[in-house]
Order: structure tokens, then C-alpha cells, then sequence
């Protein structure tokens, strides 16, 4: 570029000493001094250009560099690891059907225990399994109540809380599953009414009315002593018991 500018000025300065040769030494020398200040302005923008050009390569060049880096790196972490886990979300209202691994009851568990149960039946969304069947998942008793001396009722109440994938758990949320026994009331009223008749006949073997009334009540509480001391049935939910489970909220695996 330099070779350029100095060319340009002895092109001028020949063309002002032989063109103009009516110019006085004077002025010719004005006239050369002003080509060639013209000259060295011209090759300082030439080099300002060539300059500025050489940066946009090199900064072109970076780009492409820090490019094929990255695909580098990319390339080397799916060589060790694998690309990214494509991610699943299995929506709400999801039934998840399941078999007790861990037996729970009324009489034994309480509220706060932890289960563990599994899929017997995989999932399977638009076509594609996303949580094999035997897939494990954790639960909770959320309350339980064991039978009653009154009214022979058992109650429990249980949900599932996650799912296990190895060494990672998933916490889903469920509705609650509610199972109680069946109500001995009617067993116990028959009670109730043959304690207190035979109260009445021991009464009446005591001796007359008086006696059938204090008979009654007595057969009445011994009646009541026996509800009160006879429990209903338990709730027993064995290992491989069958428990169909709602999800609430979608979970993403």
C-alpha cells in the first residue's frame, strides 16, 4: 500500500514538472507539497480500510473458531454422557394402578408410615410407555383409625408421594385412597335388645313390676357392656393388593 502511495506522488509530481512547466520553482514546489500531502491522506485511508478489513477477518475468523469449539465440546460431552434426556410430563387425572409391597392396616399402621407399592399395569402416552410396569413408588397412610369398641369401624386413608427411579425420587401427588370396614351397629343393637330382655325376665323373677323395671335397666347395661367390649373388623390390605391412585398434578420425568 505504501508502494502504492509513493507511486501516486511521483505520478503528480511528474505530471506538475513537466505539465505545468509555465509555474514558477515556487509555485511548482507549492503545487508538490499540496499533491503530496494528498497522496499521504489517500494511502492513510487505504491503510484505515485495509485495517479495519483485516479486523472484521479476524473477528469473523474468532467466530468461526468459537464455533467449532463449542460443537467440539458438545460432541465430546454426547460422546460421554449422552444428549439431554428428552422429558416426559405425565398429565393430571393419570391413573396409576398399583400392588402393595409393603401390607398396611388398621390395627398396626398408623398415620405418617410409609409404604412401598408397584405398577401392575405400565403408562403408556400417545403410544409410548413412559413408567414400566413394576415401576416402584413410594406412599403414605395419611390417617387411620382402628376399629371401635361402639361402632366397630375401621377407617384408613392412603396416597401415593413418589416415584422411584434408582437413586432419584419423583414426587407426585395423588387423591386419597379411603377404605372402611363395614359398621357392626345392627349386630349391636340385637345385643343391646336381647341383654336387656333377658334383664326383664331376671327382673321378673325378682318379683313384679318394680322388679322388670330394675331388671330392664340392668339387662340394658349389661347389653351396653358387651357393644362396648366386642370390636368390629379390621382393615387388613396384604402384600400385591391391587390400589387404583389418581394423579392430582401433572408430574415430568
Amino acid at each position: 500500500m505504501r508502494s502504492l502511495a509513493t507511486f501516486v506522488l511521483i505520478s503528480a509530481l511528474s505530471v506538475m514538472v513537466f505539465g505545468c512547466s509555465e509555474l514558477s520553482p515556487e509555485e511548482a514546489a507549492a503545487e508538490a507539497r499540496t499533491v503530496a500531502e494528498n497522496a499521504r491522506v489517500t494511502a492513510a485511508d487505504a491503510d484505515a480500510r485495509v485495517t479495519a478489513a483485516d479486523a472484521h477477518v479476524r473477528v469473523a475468523d474468532a467466530a468461526v473458531d468459537a464455533a467449532n469449539a463449542d460443537a467440539r465440546v458438545t460432541e465430546a460431552a454426547d460422546a460421554a454422557f449422552g444428549p439431554d434426556p428428552v422429558r416426559v410430563v405425565i398429565p393430571s387425572g393419570t391413573v396409576l394402578k398399583v400392588s402393595l409391597i409393603d401390607a398396611v392396616d388398621s390395627e398396626t399402621s398408623s398415620g405418617g408410615d410409609r409404604f412401598l407399592a408397584s405398577l401392575s399395569e405400565s403408562i403408556i402416552l400417545n403410544g409410548a410407555t413412559v413408567l414400566e410396569k413394576g415401576t416402584t413408588l413410594r406412599g403414605r397412610v395419611v390417617d387411620v383409625e382402628g376399629a371401635g369398641r361402639v361402632t366397630g369401624r375401621a377407617s384408613i386413608r392412603l396416597a401415593l408421594t413418589d416415584i422411584v427411579q434408582g437413586e432419584r425420587m419423583v414426587a407426585i401427588t395423588t387423591d386419597i385412597f379411603a377404605a372402611s370396614s363395614d359398621s357392626n351397629t345392627s349386630r349391636d343393637a340385637k345385643v343391646v335388645a336381647g341383654s336387656a330382655a333377658v334383664g326383664a325376665v331376671i327382673g321378673a323373677i325378682a318379683g313384679g313390676t318394680k322388679g322388670v323395671a330394675v331388671g330392664a335397666a340392668t339387662g340394658g347395661g349389661a347389653g351396653t357392656g358387651v357393644v362396648l367390649a366386642t370390636k368390629g373388623d379390621e382393615i387388613h390390605y396384604g402384600a400385591e393388593t391391587r390400589i387404583d391412585f389418581t394423579l392430582t398434578n401433572s408430574v415430568t420425568l
